[in-house]
């Protein structure tokens, strides 16, 4: 039995009404075929008809869409193949093993209702076969999710250009000579969380930043609203775990943990953080080990590296060397034209303090912490001059002598005092017994 079709179905009233017509008395049928009246009820009945159908194609709710589809690959020629032909709502799913290649999505872009998902476990590994050149390439790519997979064993790990709203969850990024995750070209509403970065800038340069958002020495590179959110990078980062670049604002780093054991000071690597871009918020992070600074804004030119708050991010700073070792290590500071906040819920161990000398802390909740008002010394006592003490004269009757034979009147020296013979006497030591031989006249 054939099904009906939607239209057929909602032509069924119309059916109904007709055997209900047809049902009436004979008074009330239809007049004899072939006559002007018959004419004009069939002419009515097919228009009353056709304007039904039209009415019921109009309100016809459209059929579901289709599910995404999934395409696996477990080949690299796979991959690419997929990556080439990717098309929005589209989930790539890579099967675990070892893809070997530079892989690139080249003006591929999804929408916000449908993107497309890169996705694998930590056992689906991107590495190139030379260790040069990039994993992983997005260009003209919005919208598109790269979720779960291990990159390795290259220069760069995951490069997002001229791509927006590119979400990066879940991965683990590895074994590289330079950067581990870098926004560029004006790519705008990028995501990194959840992931792991370590062991980069294994070339010694200091260039191996884990995190690296904008373009250096540009301002044309508007790669604004980056988030950098709840990622371990480190250990074994040759270069700032984050370094945000001049010319992109409004991005977020949060709930990130950072290791700073692979800093060397080359390349100006001396911190966890560093922000020449504008209007960030930089908050819950916790920093270890640094050679110098945890978190640092700076200005590489006029109007940049302002507007960054620092909130409630924990330092570390045991081990640092040399002067300048705070928490936060503001460059430049403004209050009009490049104010910096950092506010009193932020902690450090170790260091030169939270924040270096000049730099006003918020209290959470309020305004400026007060400066402390100067301690009042108070008046002082006029010191009582000490009454003189009496001059002790020096000793010079001789020394008592206990070989020696004294007469009344004789005079000795002993122990500070100086004594009189009260009569003859030998031997006897000159003291203060009342019926001794010996009378104290005074000391000396």
């Amino acid at each position: 039995m054939t099904t009906p079709t939607a239209w057929q179905r909602r032509r069924a009233p119309l059916a109904t009404r007709r055997t209900t017509l047809a049902a009436r008395p004979a008074s009330l049928t239809t007049p004899t075929t072939n006559t002007p009246a018959h004419r004009r009820l069939l002419l009515a009945a097919a228009t009353t008809a056709a304007t039904l159908a039209l009415v019921a194609v109009a309100t016809t709710s459209p059929e579901p869409a289709a599910a995404a589809e999934t395409v696996s690959v477990s080949t690299a020629a796979q991959l690419k193949s997929a990556l080439a032909a990717a098309t929005p709502g589209q989930t790539i799913h890579l099967a675990d093993g070892v893809y070997t290649g530079n892989f690139k999505v080249t003006g591929r872009p999804a929408t916000a209702s449908a993107p497309i998902t890169l996705e694998g476990s930590a056992n689906a590994v991107l590495r190139t076969s030379s260790g040069g050149g990039n994993v992983l390439q997005l260009t003209d790519a919005d919208h598109w999710t790269v979720h779960g997979i291990t990159v390795q064993n290259a220069q760069k790990g995951i490069m997002v250009d001229s791509s927006d709203h590119v979400t990066i969850d879940g991965v683990t990024v590895h074994d590289l000579t330079m950067e581990g995750v870098h926004f560029r070209t004006s790519s705008s509403y990028g995501v990194l969380k959840n992931s792991r970065i370590f062991d980069t800038g294994q070339d010694g340069r200091g260039m191996g930043e884990g995190v690296y958002v904008g373009s250096a020495n540009t301002y044309s590179d508007t790669s604004d609203h980056v988030q950098i959110l709840d990622n371990v990078i480190g250990p074994l980062v040759r270069g700032e775990n984050v370094d945000i670049k001049e010319g992109t604002r409004g991005g977020r780093i949060a709930g990130n943990t950072f290791y700073g054991d692979g800093l060397t000071g080359a390349n100006y690597d001396d911190s966890w953080v560093d922000v020449k871009g504008n209007d960030y918020v930089v908050e819950d992070n916790v920093g270890v080990g640094t050679t110098k600074s945890g978190f640092q804004p700076h200005q590489q030119s006029p109007g940049w590296g302002c507007g960054t708050t620092f909130r409630n991010n924990s330092s570390d700073l045991s081990g640092a060397v040399g002067s300048g070792r705070y928490a936060i290590e503001v460059t430049v500071y403004d209050a009009a034209t490049c104010p910096v906040t950092v506010t009193s819920d932020n902690t450090v161990v170790g260091g030169d303090g939270l924040v270096n000398p000049g730099i006003p802390v918020s209290l959470v909740g309020g305004g400026p912490s007060p400066e402390p008002s100067p301690t009042r010394e108070p008046t002082p006592s006029p010191t009582p001059s000490p009454s003189p003490s009496p001059t002790t004269p020096a000793c010079t009757a001789p020394a008592w002598n206990a070989g020696a034979v004294y007469t009344g009147g004789a005079t000795v020296s002993h122990a500070g005092s100086t004594y009189t013979a009260r009569w003859w006497t030998q031997g006897e030591t000159p003291g203060t017994a009342q019926w001794g031989a010996w009378a104290v006249v005074g000391t000396c």
